[in-house]
């Protein structure tokens, strides 16, 4: 019998081999002038070109954005060369890819900004650790974005999706989960803003459709895609609340409306059953209400991953952790063969040790 997670699949007219997705990791290999992508996360994305779709670590829209260190930008010329370099080698090996467009928000320390603070919703420190070039430091009150600051961001989104395109991406991905600046727009608890960007879940979500609306004047939104973590819960510095549900049910019937790629949505990170506030089971809510594809992530395995197909819950289903140590993952979840165990101690350290030399099946 023939595994749905095998079969081909059509995503905005590109066919993509497979309905395994890369999961957007970061894994702070620019540690050069200017944090720029290297023939090192080329031969990275390269190796794991058989995935149906790959998605980028978060690559920064801006300065501003920057949240952690030796992480490849895609607001400078350079940056726009090295990104190239890294899509030619993916579609040289018949792979997909697309760009995670991010911005930190609140979630970042001045050490990454020249002494400044950080610039977010709201003077709300999520409490995190900020990888600086000193180590793990932990965040500050950041402050608070101004009208101009918030359109000047929607501008730098607008721009990561024109140089991505330019840098050969097959399409970019809006960062808007995990404890980033869109999220933290969107949940009551770090968004206290009164005015048009807070308040309500219209207003919350306000700055998301700014970005959509302005990328589109360049960019075809079928090659845009969105993140989401509408059950994150006590940690990223983001908590459920009594209008979470609504802000995401609104936030998800509103995109319908544009066309997109993909929404990729993920399952509760911490245990959130009980709790009237959160969304149980988030492909299964989210696919009631979004008409198009839906990709979902949660430490699946060959076997749960399936399931989530088989039970028509998601379209695609990406993966982390696996893809860093298997970068045949494809041919190993065909083959039932085992899989490489991950070195956690060298996720965020540089070169090629825990990122480029993982074996293959057939070494």
């Amino acid at each position: 019998m023939s595994n749905k997670l095998f079969e081909s699949y059509e995503l905005s007219g590109k066919k993509l081999n497979n309905r395994m997705v890369m999961a957007p990791m970061t894994r702070a290999r620019s540690a050069n002038q200017g944090n720029v992508a290297t023939e090192l996360t080329a031969t990275y994305y390269a190796q794991r070109a058989t995935a149906g779709l790959i998605i980028t670590e978060g690559t920064f829209i801006s300065e501003e954005g920057i949240g952690f260190i030796n992480v490849p930008g895609i607001y400078t010329d350079e940056q726009i060369e090295g990104w190239k370099v890294v899509t030619k080698a993916v579609h040289a090996n018949g792979g997909n890819i697309f760009a995670q467009l991010w911005h930190t928000g609140a979630y970042s320390h001045p050490d990454l900004h020249e002494g400044r603070l950080p610039l977010a919703p709201s003077d709300f420190n999520p409490e995190q650790k900020a990888f600086t070039a000193e180590g793990f430091k932990p965040t500050v009150t950041p402050q608070p974005m101004t009208i101009e600051d918030i359109r000047r961001t929607v501008e730098d989104f607008k721009q990561g999706a024109i140089n991505a395109i330019e840098a050969g991406f097959d399409g970019v991905e809006l960062h808007g989960a995990n404890g980033y600046l869109l999220q933290q727009f969107f949940s009551k608890n770090s968004n206290h803003r009164t005015a048009e960007y807070g308040g309500s879940p219209e207003n919350r979500a306000r700055i998301l459709f700014e970005i959509l609306e302005a990328i589109k004047e360049t960019v075809d939104l079928k090659k845009v895609g969105v993140r989401l973590n509408p059950s994150l819960n006590g940690i990223m510095g983001i908590s459920v609340d009594d209008e979470t549900i609504a802000t995401y049910d609104y936030i998800v019937n509103r995109l319908n409306d544009y066309g997109l790629a993909y929404i990729h949505l993920i399952e509760p990170f911490t245990d959130v059953t009980g709790n009237e506030n959160a969304i149980q089971e988030v492909a299964r809510h989210f696919r009631k209400i979004y008409n198009g594809t839906i990709i979902i992530n949660r430490g699946f395995n060959k076997e749960t991953a399936t399931q989530v197909l088989e039970d028509n819950d998601a379209d695609l289903v990406s993966f982390g952790v696996p893809f860093i140590a298997n970068p045949d993952l494809v041919e190993r979840f065909q083959t039932d063969s085992a899989l490489n165990t991950p070195d956690q101690e060298t996720f965020y350290t540089p070169g090629e040790k825990g990122y480029t030399d993982y074996p293959f099946l057939n070494q």
